[in-house]
């Protein structure tokens, strides 16, 4: 990812958190949030890796093929599972935003910075504006919700820490955030 050194490794250490977190969640009892606990810690280690500052560290071209292959697999499979819970559909934007991202890594590396895919010039390219207020509006929206959720709940007794649905909002929230951080960079 182009941009400062300590704002990426600031990204990094969130999206992996978070999706270490989301493993941690993947052992719940539940079974449907066990299923969006894996997505999500996907998610969160792939973003981990693309939020990499490029001084610290470029991998090959293949690299980033392989992640766009990984992601278009977890869309594929979000658009499946949104067939039966249109909740998945967020999942599908964010695989998607994670292809486009690794295959404009891949078309700029060696090429300078943000000449990727859909870019017509100076400014930002069209796709890159319309993920960027998706994700905005994910992070409004989610950070709404989250205000009364973790005013009220204080989680039932007996529920472990993994399970407690506040906890696993504050790490869709933080993943929104850092798409939103690094959208702009592309």
């Amino acid at each position: 990812m182009h941009g400062p050194a300590s704002s990426g490794w600031l990204l990094v250490a969130l999206c992996a958190a978070t999706g270490g977190y989301c493993l941690l969640r993947m052992r719940s009892s539940v079974e449907e949030q066990c299923r969006a606990a894996g997505g999500e810690a996907l998610m969160g280690f792939g973003m981990a890796v693309m939020a990499v500052p490029a001084a610290a560290f470029t991998p090959p071209s293949w690299a980033w093929q392989a992640h766009a292959a990984v992601f278009g697999a977890a869309g594929l499979h979000a658009l499946w599972a949104a067939r039966a819970a249109p909740r998945h559909l967020h999942h599908l934007v964010g695989a998607a935003a994670m292809v486009y991202m690794a295959v404009t890594m891949a078309a700029s590396s060696g090429h300078g910075r943000g000449h990727g895919p859909g870019h017509d010039g100076p400014g930002t390219p069209l796709l890159t504006g319309i993920l960027l207020l998706y994700f905005v509006a994910y992070v409004l929206v989610s950070g709404i919700r989250l205000v009364p959720a973790s005013a009220a709940a204080g989680g039932a007794p007996g529920t472990g820490w993994g399970d407690r649905p506040e906890l696993a909002r504050a790490c869709r929230l933080a993943m929104g955030i850092a798409m939103v951080a690094m959208l702009p960079a592309m």
